[in-house]
């Protein structure tokens, strides 16, 4: 039998009882002025697979990380002129800023889809604000819906889709905008609009001048939809069944290949959450010139694991060598 969340009012009582569900790796529908977010502790890199599972994420695209204050953003990003002035006249409020990510920042490379950057914004709404701060890290908090549903505006709506699934929900009211933040990749010479939202690109436009928009390029694409976009240096086989011994190896479950170079398991219980929330760390640590390839053993498609193979396709689209022995 499952258990509907519990919905409490955005009070100190609930703040409190939400900073502790975040704490522990919970996660918690909080308002925002745009819709709610389901939140996550951005620097856990179990509760932010778990946002991945519950929405039924078909992949891994980066999430907007929520901060409290313009300190908390520096810390995780490289904050360039341009950013800063957008922040000056625009956070709080309904504009994601996609920018460097700092070396140290402490926000889980699954939050960032494993790039080089983080979406990053400071919600405009006193609930959001204060389980930031309560909770004294950044949080993940993509719409707190299954993916391709309708987005929630209140409450009521996260209880009806997500409401057995996720540890709380704080209620605050109905959402003031009702729609999804715009957002702008600051991450490379002109700006560009990756997504329009509750801040209007005239808006910005005044600030930082013409900017390039998703029409320019086809369809509006999420960072790192490419193929390939996340190869590893060395290259990269799926499905392997024998390992070489120049190899390092990403296993799955509780028999690993014998005879890698090095190995390095997902999830020795094949639990695809604790896959998911290892994935990018561990190919980041397996991408040594020390190692010939990385072979990585089959990953069921189910779940977790549809988003864990499309992220090992792109990586291995480059290699000629991708597919098993």
């Amino acid at each position: 039998m499952t258990v509907a969340a519990k919905i409490v009012s955005g009070d100190e009582a609930g703040l409190r009882a939400a900073a502790r569900v975040i704490a522990k790796g919970g996660l918690v529908a909080v308002p925002t002025e745009t819709v709610y977010g389901l939140a996550g502790d951005a620097t856990n890199d179990r509760a932010v697979a778990r946002i991945f599972e519950v929405k039924a994420r078909p992949q891994f695209n980066p999430l907007i990380v929520h901060v409290a204050d313009r300190s908390m953003a520096a810390k995780l990003v490289s904050m360039n002129r341009v950013a800063e002035r957008l922040a000056d006249a625009f956070w709080p409020g309904p504009l994601t800023l996609v920018l460097p990510r700092r070396r140290n920042a402490s926000v889980s490379l699954l939050a960032s889809a494993g790039l080089e950057t983080l979406a990053i914004r400071m919600p405009a709404h006193p609930i959001a604000l204060d389980l930031i701060r309560l909770s004294g890290r950044p949080l993940a908090a993509p719409s707190a819906n299954p993916s391709g549903r309708l987005t929630p505006t209140e409450a009521t709506h996260v209880a009806a889709s997500l409401g057995d699934r996720i540890d709380l929900i704080l209620d605050g009211g109905p959402c003031a905008i009702g729609i999804e933040s715009t957002v702008l990749d600051l991450s490379e010479a002109t700006p560009r609009i990756l997504r329009q939202g509750g801040l209007p690109q005239n808006n910005i436009e005044a600030l930082v001048g013409e900017m390039a928009s998703g029409s320019d390029i086809g369809p509006i694409r999420s960072p790192g939809m490419t193929a390939g976009h996340y190869a590893p240096s060395i290259g990269l086989r799926m499905d392997a069944t024998s390992v070489e011994a120049a190899e390092a190896l990403l296993a799955f479950g509780a028999k690993p290949l014998p005879g890698a170079a090095t190995t390095l398991n997902l999830s020795v219980n094949s639990d695809l959450i604790e896959a998911a929330a290892n994935f990018f760390s561990m190919l980041h640590r397996l991408d040594d010139r020390r190692y010939s390839r990385i072979a990585v053993m089959p990953v069921p498609e189910t779940g977790l694991g549809g988003a864990i193979n499309d992220r090992l396709r792109r990586a291995a689209a480059g290699d000629a060598r991708s597919r098993g022995d």
